[in-house]
């Protein structure tokens, strides 16, 4: 992609994207060669990682006023369209009404297994839904313990549910979101065995993403100094926006973001999918980005470490010498992908009396998973993996890249970009330029 500014700034258009992590949030604005005018961050005000975790719906709804309130009132009135993408899974049921969550979110990383005996009997054998944390296990846990009426009950994701803030229409996703509560993207529809269940009134519609859903609510567009004009664009997943971010275009290219957990996409001309790894596919255009997430990642890291510790101690590793500590590091019970099982409890001992050695063992053993983790997918069959782009914030340690190199015996490069807010400001790119032919 090529960067320049516009000659005529008068009329020179930006987009805005937004990322939804899982510790906070990020925007980005750039214009249409891609040339980022603003970016800035938002830690969330409340804990959302709480037991209770009861204000996390309006935490994000804070850091989202929030980071609107942080793009700079100059570029406001250029801002054209915006697009969020958020974590995968993460799921909240609202009132079909009044957009009011009717429970607490079900965020990214919890299991159901109470309810993957249903959702195994209805949906194909090792289908992406047939995991305990996927979107539709949680939908159905919710469906056999809500007691009140569930006529005006709808499902959206942590994306759709922000977007909605800004458009206005309820029960609008995109079918990366849409995939983990068994959105068939490959036909563009729900499948029937999904659709004969009596709590598919629940399910949103859905857009491919990055399509426009409509202007943006004149309230917002008041308060904040938007355009009338400027359109708001369905979402993805922060994985996907981080991928997108990369401009990992060709086959056999993958994008490893390593941030809170370790999410790993390969562009294959191949579409893989198998609930028993955790394996799952989502559609690029005419392509297939196949992959997973693990749980390990950089919260194992800072239930040890802080930013400044992992800095100074991996400037003391040596990353040509292999580790000999193996480690399983999650932040608690329960792992993803490569190896799905819900019971994996973390391996974190014995630790060293160094940190500079138990910090190598973890970055390592990490490595580890990811090394798995591609070599799992191209035994199902997905494209060879080639070169491996990094995104988030494990991609700026330089001891971990090298590390990685070694362990996974491929190129391994930081992406240009590495948030996936500015994905997210891609697919608003894409959808206004979309929306003005």
């Amino acid at each position: 992609m090529a960067f320049g500014i516009s000659k005529d700034s008068d009329t020179q258009k930006l987009y805005l994207g937004m990322d939804f992590g899982t510790s906070g949030a990020r925007y980005a604005v750039i214009d249409e060669h891609g040339l980022i005018h603003a970016e800035g961050k938002r830690d969330y005000p409340l804990c959302v990682v709480s037991i209770e975790r009861k204000h996390t719906v309006d935490s994000w709804k804070m850091t989202l006023f929030l980071l609107l309130e942080d793009v700079a009132v100059t570029l406001r009135p250029f801002i054209a369209s915006i697009s969020i993408d958020g974590t995968s899974a993460t799921t909240i049921i609202v009132d079909s009404n009044t957009g009011e969550p009717l429970c607490t979110p079900f965020l990214y990383n919890e299991s159901f297994p109470d309810a993957l005996p249903m959702v195994k009997s209805i949906a194909p054998v090792n289908h992406t839904v047939c995991s305990s944390s996927s979107t539709l296990c949680k939908l159905i846990s919710w469906w056999n313990s809500f007691d009140s009426n569930k006529s005006s009950a709808i499902l959206l994701h942590q994306a759709d549910w922000l977007l909605w803030l800004l458009h206005g229409k309820l029960g609008v996703s995109d079918y990366n979101n849409a995939l983990k509560v068994g959105y068939d993207p490959e036909n563009d529809c729900y499948p029937g065995w999904l659709v004969s269940q009596p709590f598919s009134q629940m399910l949103p519609s859905v857009k491919a993403p990055g399509t426009s859903v409509g202007s943006i609510k004149e309230t917002v567009q008041m308060q904040f100094g938007f355009p009338r004009e400027c359109i708001i664009c369905t979402g993805t997943t922060d994985s996907i926006a981080a991928f997108l971010a990369a401009s990992a275009n060709k086959p056999g290219k993958a994008v490893t973001s390593l941030g809170s957990t370790l999410a790993i996409k390969l562009l294959s001309n191949r579409r893989i999918d198998d609930a028993r790894y955790g394996v799952y596919s989502h559609r690029l255009d005419d392509k297939w980005l196949v992959g997973g997430a693990s749980n390990a990642g950089g919260t194992v890291l800072r239930q040890f470490f802080s930013n400044e510790q992992l800095e100074e101690l991996s400037q003391q590793i040596n990353p040509m010498e292999s580790s000999l500590l193996d480690y399983y590091p999650l932040p608690g019970v329960g792992e993803r992908f490569p190896i799905a099982d819900p019971k994996l409890v973390p391996r974190l001992d014995p630790r060293p009396e160094s940190d500079v050695e138990y910090l190598h063992g973890i970055l390592e053993s990490i490595a580890r998973i990811e090394a798995q983790a591609y070599g799992l997918l191209m035994k199902l069959g997905a494209t060879k993996v080639e070169e491996v782009f990094t995104a988030g914030g494990g991609a700026e340690n330089a001891a971990w890249t090298k590390i990685r190199e070694r362990v996974l015996g491929l190129p391994v490069r930081q992406a240009i970009q590495t948030q996936a807010a500015y994905g997210a400001a891609l697919l608003a790119l894409k959808g206004a330029r979309e929306n003005s032919h």
